[in-house]
């Protein structure tokens, strides 16, 4: 067997991945709940569609306290999912179709089912089990009050990250109480790490998304959190770099990609996650949160490709995922960019202004330098769900008082068949969120047989996006609230975020357009595909 092409090995760098957030995307045993039978039924879809990869949410066993990112076990697929023998199946299957399989790992914390945790818990004060995780004596008197007071990791939570055992001592989680954090200090947390990492490139993972990945490491002291002041006592910490190194070295024997959840402002910190050897890539949540902006946009584009560019990764372009508000919803209300502060219940939404604005975004970060991540749904513009508050799951709800909506909006199963119950998401019972009146009307097959829709405009600029190239990217002369860019093989894209309509550049050829054209100029809020 030859060795793989160039292009084979560097698939990653200008990629169109897919997010799968399983529970949503299809439900093949009729349970209400998506499992890996739904997504193997539809792997024809996503063919067709001409995705080059999946990215998992985590499908591991787990409580679901925190939709999967608190795992009790990485090397089994939780039962509401299927089977271990499933998911190599499923693998395989994506394989022979050309697409890859990039899985999600959560360092930062496990389950407080784990049988780690349950253990140190068994073990008491002082015991070494007790040493993989960040447990301490209390402050104040008696040790009634948490070790510190550090912020939770939930946007605008006021719980503290500390939960007291009936021993006395604190546990710290900065995110849910069942989700305690992991002491990377201790040599036996990087060993299982690294054999998780082996256990699924064994089995045909192409690649490993690393969540929150800028919080594994603590420092030992435990000093009290103080804004803006460095070094962060558990953000960003200089000794990650190691555990990345390390990593790197075992994705590079089977040739294997990191994507890392980078949230960081400064951009020389980030870069430094993006060295050869650490991080493949990294999340790009500067675009995601952009407003609908030309001048903005254009500033995060640039700002993007510079920051990335002495490293020598490529950049990501995300316009959405699991945890943010769907884009169709986003541009379609007065404040365009995204904030996890800022959200809240009963924002009045344009839905038909924010469609035409997503997309014209699709065909925007299709067109730019690097990979792509497509969130499930996006691809058929679905709007963000009101979901009614006695059914909300998400945490980020409950641990906000009730003011935050939550992220179950983004995570409504998908419509996938018009006519069948519950829009054919499943043939069963009634899905773990309910999808609201209307949903339907998005439904997959429907959009199928329309040309016009959002999934054909989506299958339409995946299928043609090689015409852009590897090459950079050339910003061109244009009217103010437009983007013009050129690519190096001569291809162009032109969005209008103005108020009115716009001529477009010189051009021998309309490859593809958001909406239609006005008399051959380009309306407000739509973009096109030019060849030069």
């Amino acid at each position: 067997m030859g060795q793989p092409s160039h292009a084979q090995r560097d698939w990653w760098r200008s990629a169109v991945i897919y997010q799968v957030y399983v529970r949503s995307f299809a439900d093949g045993d009729g349970d209400g709940t998506g499992d890996l039978a739904g997504v193997r039924a539809r792997l024809p879809y996503l063919a067709e569609l001409g995705v080059d990869a999946l990215w998992f949410n985590p499908w591991y066993l787990s409580p679901m306290k925190d939709g999967g990112y608190d795992v009790a076990d990485y090397r089994a697929i939780d039962p509401a999912f299927g089977t271990l023998a499933e998911a190599e199946k499923l693998i395989a299957e994506a394989r022979e179709l050309g697409i890859r399989t990039i899985v999600d790992i959560v360092p930062n914390h496990v389950s407080d089912q784990h049988p780690w945790f349950r253990a140190a818990l068994a073990a008491g004060p002082g015991s070494p089990e007790r040493d993989l995780f960040h447990f301490r004596a209390g402050r104040g008197a008696h040790g009634e009050l948490p070790p510190n007071d550090w912020p939770s990791q939930f946007v605008g939570s006021t719980e503290p990250v500390w939960t007291r055992l009936p021993d006395g001592e604190w546990y710290l989680h900065l995110f849910t109480p069942e989700q305690p954090d992991l002491n990377w200090d201790h040599p036996a947390v990087r060993r299982e790490h690294e054999d998780i990492l082996r256990f699924w490139f064994e089995r045909g993972v192409a690649g490993v998304r690393i969540d929150s990945a800028a919080l594994l490491a603590k420092d030992p002291a435990l000093p009290e959190f103080v804004a803006g002041r460095d070094p962060n006592p558990f953000v960003d910490r200089d000794e990650l770099h190691d555990v990345y190194r390390s990593w790197r070295r075992i994705a590079d024997e089977y040739g294997a990609v990191f994507v890392g959840e980078v949230w960081l402002p400064d951009t020389e910190r980030f870069t430094r996650y993006l060295r050869p050897d650490e991080l493949h890539t990294a999340f790009n949540f500067a675009f995601l949160s952009c407003p609908w902006d030309a001048g903005r946009l254009r500033t995060s584009i640039d700002e993007t490709l510079a920051e990335h560019a002495p490293v020598g990764a490529p950049a990501t372009w995300v316009l959405c995922n699991h945890d943010v508000t769907r884009t169709v919803t986003r541009y379609g209300r007065t404040d365009t960019g995204f904030d996890f502060a800022a959200k809240e219940f009963g924002i009045p939404t344009d839905l038909e202004l924010g469609t035409r604005r997503a997309r014209a975004a699709a065909l925007l970060s299709l067109a730019l330098p690097g990979a792509v991540y497509l969130y499930q749904g996006e691809e058929l513009g679905l709007p963000e769900a009101e979901v009614p508050v006695d059914r909300i799951q998400d945490p980020m709800h409950f641990r906000s008082g009730g003011s935050d909506p939550g992220r179950d909006g983004c995570r409504v199963p998908l419509p996938w068949l018009a006519d069948a119950p519950h829009a054919g998401f499943g043939s069963g019972q009634e899905p773990w969120l309910p999808q609201p009146a209307g949903w339907a009307s998005y439904a997959a097959d429907r959009q199928q047989g329309d040309p016009d829709s959002v999934l054909r405009l989506y299958r339409e600029a995946i299928r043609l996006r090689p015409v852009f190239g590897d090459g950079p990217l050339t910003w061109l002369p244009a009217p103010e609230g437009v983007l013009a860019l050129a690519r190096e093989d001569g291809a162009v894209c032109v969005v209008n975020l103005g108020g009115e309509p716009c001529e477009l550049p010189p051009h021998r050829a309309v490859l593809l357009t958001s909406g239609p054209l006005d008399g051959g100029r380009l309306p407000s809020d739509t973009a096109a595909w030019l060849t030069a």
